[in-house]
């Protein structure tokens, strides 16, 4: 299993961003010296009551302190963008790393993001797709010509291939059963989100890897997964540390309307234990080592992304689990 650290990209309003930044550079240069994989961080936009910076400078800055480590954009908001700038700009990001680009890509969910982007939900499905087939194409032909529903590219050169062959991996993020078949379907590794339980990804993954197995690509091949972790000396303490942050968060998923993007009547107004209970990997080394083996030889996971910061939460706690991870957790589990 590679396991990779996300970048807590999401600030509180009052906060300053320049700061936060600065501390996100020290972390992933703590996440190298640990030896994590790989470091990722999200995109969304409007993301009221937090601040977010734009998700490939942050990464383009952050690549600086990421040594050896791949870096990841999980996830970036397709139906959002033109795909004629998108190619341009992931095949930067790809030749910036040096080939270690991964290349996360979503839907999204909110409603405030489609109109203020002046895009209609019902459309978002086709315009992904047609994205995907324009980038591909971007990124691998000798000449290029694109008529769609959405999106038109004249007969040109692509003139900015990406450094990895044929391109950078795709990983399809998806939360609801649809969306984790169209995954399947077109053969991308499905990249499991981290508001789902235990039990409903393994349900999800056995019809996934199904259906993957009949198509080319990587998918079902690979299982990334991003999971919220906290670790702490007592499983008490980080339940402790960990809730203050966690919690809030979870109420502003519920105001977005995550929740309502999963299977069934899942809802975020709960009880923080029962929140936490089969979704969160919280607790002492010896927990997450447990943990972690777990979701590698029963769910087959083969990337791992730890969320360990929440909005508000001080750096210095952040440092403390890197260092513990490096010190306790990751030499146990590369052994």
């Amino acid at each position: 299993m590679k396991l990779g650290y996300f970048v807590g990209n999401q600030y509180l309003s009052a906060e300053s961003a320049a700061d936060r930044i600065r501390e996100n550079l020290e972390q992933v240069g703590t996440a190298r010296d640990a030896r994590f994989d790989l470091i990722c961080a999200g995109q969304h936009y409007l993301s009221d009551p937090y601040q977010m910076p734009a998700t490939f400078p942050l990464l383009a800055r952050l690549a600086s302190e990421a040594g050896d480590m791949h870096l990841a954009a999980t996830v970036i908001l397709v139906p959002l963008h033109n795909p004629v700038d998108l190619a341009e700009s992931v095949a930067t990001m790809d030749a910036a790393t040096g080939g270690k680009f991964i290349f996360g890509i979503g839907l999204g969910y909110r409603e405030e993001e489609y109109i203020a982007f002046g895009i209609k939900r019902e459309e978002r499905v086709p315009r992904m797709l047609e994205s995907l087939e324009i980038m591909k194409g971007l990124w691998t032909k000798d000449r290029m010509e694109y008529e769609g529903r959405f999106y038109r590219v004249p007969p040109v050169t692509p003139s900015f291939p990406p450094t990895q062959k044929p391109h950078p991996p795709i990983w399809m993020a998806a939360n609801h059963d649809k969306a984790v078949m169209r995954a399947a379907e077109l053969g991308y590794p499905w990249l499991v989100n981290p508001h789902a339980t235990v039990t409903m990804v393994d349900q999800q993954l056995a019809r996934y890897r199904e259906v993957a197995s009949t198509t080319s690509g990587p998918g079902g091949t690979q299982v990334p997964m991003m999971r919220e972790a906290y670790v702490a000396a007592t499983r008490e303490q980080a339940m402790a540390e960990a809730q203050p942050y966690l919690e809030p968060k979870y109420r502003a998923y519920a105001q977005w309307g995550q929740d309502k993007a999963l299977p069934g009547n899942e809802s975020f107004h709960v009880p923080f234990e029962d929140l936490a209970r089969d979704r969160f990997i919280i607790g002492t080394p010896d927990d997450i080592v447990s943990e972690l083996r777990h979701y590698e030889d029963h769910l087959g996971v083969s990337h791992m992304i730890l969320r360990m910061q929440w909005p508000g939460m001080e750096h210095a706690r952040v440092l403390k689990q890197l260092e513990t991870m490096g010190r306790d957790v990751i030499p146990r589990l590369k052994a």
